[in-house]
């Protein structure tokens, strides 16, 4: 497999997730309140994710998210260079994602006659300062993204893992999104925050996007990096010698 496939692959696999996750939210915003809610949201992201790392495990490992390929870099699983391609190539689809639901919804409005694309943020993870610490808030998305990465290696890098693609990493998305969304918007990817947040920031409809966005990198990375090397060492079957 070459390593264009791969990053096509992966851009087209980030892409799937923000687009849909991203759209979910703009058109929960939209419809108002008894259209979607949160567990409407929680299962499109869960429904997306599943199908996006289902379609692309067969040719890049169906990365789809930077903490992800940071903690399989933390345990050997790829090279450096790599690593940093997979990244941009995620970032990369994640930005095209947020470029096409802006103009989806550019223009539409609320019941009440607000922007949808502003009041939304474009669908991009955000939590309210007034009620989080950016401490807090680094912890929330950490402890969510261990969980994700923890699936992450229990069914898809595992020997052992049960042949059911990306579906159980699909359910905890799902899950998580379910405690944490209401709080930090638990995006458990950097490249969810990144790609309709800085569509967002640079057409005017969120200009907060830099002062949160540090939240959306470390706490994924630092949960997805504890929980990869914590499965690598103490539940990854180890060769014999």
């Amino acid at each position: 497999m070459n390593n264009l496939s791969k990053l096509v692959a992966e851009a087209i696999g980030t892409f799937i997730l923000c687009f849909i996750g991203a759209g979910a939210i703009c058109m929960a915003t939209m419809k108002g309140a008894g259209y979607e809610g949160l567990l409407g949201i929680a299962v499109a992201h869960g429904i997306a994710l599943s199908v996006a790392v289902s379609a692309t495990m067969g040719v890049s490992g169906g990365h789809v998210n930077p903490a992800v390929t940071v903690g399989l870099l933390l345990t050997k699983r790829i090279s450096l260079p790599d690593a940093i391609a997979y990244i941009v190539a995620q970032l990369a689809g994640a930005t095209l994602a947020g470029v096409l639901v802006l103009a989806i919804f550019k223009g539409m409005v609320t019941a009440d006659g607000a922007s949808v694309v502003e009041t939304a943020g474009l669908g991009t993870p955000a939590f309210d300062a007034d009620t989080l610490t950016m401490g807090k808030a680094i912890l929330i998305e950490a402890v969510l993204t261990f969980l994700l990465v923890t699936a992450v290696f229990g069914t898809a890098v595992d020997p052992r893992a049960p042949k059911i693609g990306g579906f159980g990493i699909g359910l905890i998305i799902c899950a998580d999104i379910l405690v944490g969304g209401p709080l930090t918007g638990a995006a458990m990817n950097p490249a969810r925050t990144f790609g309709p947040g800085i569509v967002a920031f640079f057409s005017g409809n969120l200009p907060a996007f830099w002062s949160q966005h540090a939240v959306y990198w470390l706490g994924p990375i630092i949960g997805g990096g504890i929980a990869a090397l914590v499965y690598d060492t103490f539940i990854m079957p180890k060769q014999s010698s």
